[in-house]
């Protein structure tokens, strides 16, 4: 996961190891913590499959920092990374970096995502939901409390997600209607 969120920042424009743990912080901080310890690594790892490249810009004075920037092969990894539609891209912290950049996704690919993250928070939800009336006269308030919210807000995200999937479906549906218009207003003139 951290090698696609790396890819899509640095697609965005050329940034140094700070820069790029801020907008890490900045965009996924609330799902995810990035450590300079796994950064730097990765970073590397990425600059040895040539997926990523430094560049040191020319008003640099002083101190040089290294700058990143992602290259041609690591665009193409960054779209495989991002298409991927397994497990993980259904789970919390693999769907919340996809969803960061889902403006690179074709509508039709976004909907598959949006799909299998709303069936895996059913399963999520139907597990709460068992274990709410398995164990609901043998635990105590705190905790029947803390089981309710988690449910509260699954069942929240799960309706959250139908309006993006309602959403994607009309963006899809609207350049057909407007061919089948066309189709029908040629055969008029004909």
């Amino acid at each position: 996961m951290l090698e696609l969120a790396i890819l899509g920042l640095l697609k965005e424009r050329a940034m140094h190891g700070y820069q790029l743990k801020k907008r890490l912080a900045d965009t996924l901080g609330s799902f995810w913590q990035v450590s300079y310890g796994s950064l730097y690594p990765t970073l590397k790892r990425l600059q040895a499959q040539s997926a990523v490249e430094m560049v040191f810009p020319r008003e640099d004075v002083g101190r040089r920092k290294n700058v990143y920037r992602v290259t041609a092969k690591g665009e193409e990894m960054f779209a495989e990374l991002l298409e991927r539609v397994g497990q993980e891209a259904a789970e919390d912290n693999g769907f919340s970096v996809r969803l960061a950049f889902f403006r690179y996704l074709k509508p039709e690919t976004r909907i598959r995502l949006l799909e299998r993250r709303r069936t895996f928070l059913e399963g999520r939800g139907s597990t709460l939901k068992e274990s709410l009336r398995e164990y609901r006269e043998r635990i105590d308030g705190y905790t029947l409390s803390l089981m309710k919210h988690e449910l509260d807000a699954t069942e929240s995200d799960i309706r959250w997600l139908e309006d993006l999937i309602k959403s994607e479906q009309r963006q899809v549906e609207r350049p057909l209607r407007r061919s089948r218009a066309a189709r029908i207003a040629q055969r008029e003139r004909a």
